[in-house]
C-alpha cells in the first residue's frame, strides 16, 4: 500500500492545466465542443481506435480535449495511473460496476451506502450480481462476507447521511491478501482530505458535483486507478482489452463500455466548470470541516438535539478511524431531534440555511432525511439505516460559523 496520505501540493493543482501546454498561451485549458476530430494521416486514425496514438480523440462521447484536461487534474489529486470523468458520480459509479461485474460475481459493500447507490444494486441484482451489505466498521464482517464469487469490496469514505466510517485501512489490506478489487468512494472526504491509494484501494470514485467541484453549477463524476490492483488477475477483463500495458486494462475497459458503449459522457461546458471549482478545492474544504466541526459541537449540546453525526466528535463510533485517515472531517453532518414532530417548523425558521438536496455547494443545505430522499427506501431499510424520523442532513457551506450557529439557534429555540 501508498505510504504517502497527503494530498498534492495547491500550486500542483492551480498550474496543472498550464503545464500540460495550452493553445495560445491561455491560463485555463479552453473548452472545445467539436464532437469529432480530424487526422492527416489514416494511420493515425487507425492508431486512435486501436490505442496506440496517445493523447488523441476521435468522437466526443469518449472524450474531449477538455475533459482530458479534468482528468490529469483528477488523477494528479488522487496521486493515481488515469482518471476517466462521466456525466455524473452515478455514472461513473454505474460505469464501474456495470463493465467489470458479470452474472454470477459477488460484491460486498458496506451497509450505510448513498440512497442512489444503494438502489443501483437492486439493478445489479436483477442482473445476476448479489451484493451483500455489511457494517465496513468491522473488517471482520467483511471477511465473513467474502465468497469464492466475490470480485470486489466497496465503500465510502463517510456514510451519507449518518457519517458511518469503515475501517479503511484494515480492509484494503484484506482486499489485498485475497487478490479482491478494492473500490471507495471518496466523495465527501475528497483528494484533499483522504487519499484511497494510502489504503490499497484499486479505484476511486468521486461525484465532482460535490466537493471537488463545489459551487453546486456543475454536474460530473470520475473513475481514478491508483495502480495498487493487478488487473491480470482480474477475470472479467475482455480479450480485447488486454493487449495494451496491463496497468490500463482496467481503465480501458472502464472508458470503452462506460463512455464508448454506455454513453455517460461529461459535456465539456461541465469539465470546464468542474476543473475551476477544483482550484479551489483546498481552501473550501478547510473552512467548511472547520465550520461543520463547530456547528456539530453546538449541536451537541443543545437540549433541542438528541444526537450528532460528525466524525470529527469524540462521541463519533468511528472517531479514531476518522482521525487517523482523515485530514479533517469535511462538510456532512447530521442532527437528530429529539421531537420529530418539531422538525417542519424549525426548518422553516432557518434563515441562511436553504431547505434543499444536494451536497458539497458554497452555500449550506439542509434537508430532512426520512420523509424525503429515504422516503422510498421504507421504514424497515431506514431503521437498518440508522436513519432516525428527526434525522436533518446539513451540507455546510461558507458561511461563517458564527452566522450559522446564529441561525441554528434561533431555529431551534
Amino acid at each position: 500500500m501508498a505510504d504517502d496520505k497527503r494530498p498534492p501540493p495547491v500550486s500542483a493543482t492551480l498550474h496543472s492545466d498550464r503545464r500540460g501546454g495550452v493553445e495560445h498561451g491561455a491560463i485555463h485549458k479552453p473548452i472545445h465542443t467539436s464532437v469529432q476530430y480530424g487526422y492527416e494521416r489514416t494511420e493515425d486514425l487507425i492508431g486512435v481506435f486501436q490505442g496506440t496514438l496517445k493523447n488523441s480523440f476521435s468522437y466526443a462521447r469518449q472524450g474531449t480535449p477538455t475533459t482530458a484536461a479534468l482528468e490529469a487534474k483528477l488523477t494528479q489529486l488522487e496521486q493515481g495511473l488515469g482518471s476517466i470523468c462521466f456525466s455524473s458520480g452515478m455514472a461513473a459509479l454505474s460505469a464501474v460496476f456495470l463493465t467489470l461485474l458479470r452474472a454470477g460475481d459477488h460484491v460486498v459493500s458496506s451497509h450505510f451506502v448513498f440512497g442512489n447507490t444503494n438502489s443501483l444494486f437492486g439493478t445489479l441484482a436483477g442482473l445476476g450480481v448479489a451484493v451483500d451489505k455489511v457494517d465496513a466498521g468491522s473488517v471482520d464482517r467483511v471477511r465473513d462476507a467474502l465468497r469464492p464469487q466475490t470480485r470486489m469490496v466497496f465503500v465510502e469514505t463517510i456514510a451519507n447521511p449518518g457519517t458511518q466510517v469503515p475501517d479503511l485501512e484494515a480492509i484494503g489490506a484484506l482486499c489485498r491478501e485475497r487478490g479482491l478489487l478494492y473500490v471507495v468512494d471518496n466523495t465527501i472526504t475528497s483528494p484533499a482530505l483522504f487519499q484511497p491509494r494510502s489504503v490499497g484501494a484499486g479505484l476511486v470514485v468521486n461525484s465532482l458535483t460535490k466537493t471537488i467541484a463545489g459551487h453546486g453549477a456543475a454536474l460530473g463524476g470520475a473513475v481514478t486507478d491508483t495502480g495498487e490492483f493487478d488487473w491480470q488477475a482480474y477475470p472479467n477483463i475482455a480479450a480485447s482489452y488486454r493487449g495494451l500495458d496491463p496497468r490500463q486494462w482496467g481503465l480501458q475497459q472502464i472508458r470503452k463500455k462506460g463512455l464508448r458503449d454506455m454513453g455517460g459522457t461529461l459535456a465539456p461546458e461541465q469539465a470546464h466548470r468542474i476543473s475551476l471549482g477544483a482550484e479551489t478545492l483546498a481552501l473550501r474544504v478547510a473552512q467548511t470541516s472547520a465550520t461543520a466541526l463547530a456547528l456539530a459541537r453546538f449541536l451537541e449540546v443543545h437540549a433541542a438535539v438528541a444526537r450528532v453525526h460528525y466524525p470529527m466528535l469524540a462521541s463519533h463510533p468511528q472517531h479514531a478511524l476518522a482521525t487517523k485517515h482523515f485530514q479533517a472531517g469535511s462538510w456532512l453532518l447530521a442532527f437528530e431531534l429529539r421531537d420529530s414532530s418539531r422538525m417542519p417548523a424549525a426548518l422553516d425558521r432557518l434563515q441562511l440555511a436553504i431547505k434543499a438536496t444536494g451536497l458539497g455547494d458554497n452555500r449550506t443545505l439542509v434537508i430532512p432525511v426520512a420523509p424525503t430522499i429515504y422516503w422510498e427506501a421504507g421504514p424497515v431499510v431506514r431503521a437498518e439505516m440508522g436513519i432516525a424520523d428527526g434525522l436533518v442532513r446539513v451540507s455546510v457551506g461558507l458561511e461563517a460559523a458564527d452566522e450559522l450557529i446564529a441561525d441554528f439557534g434561533q431555529a431551534l429555540a
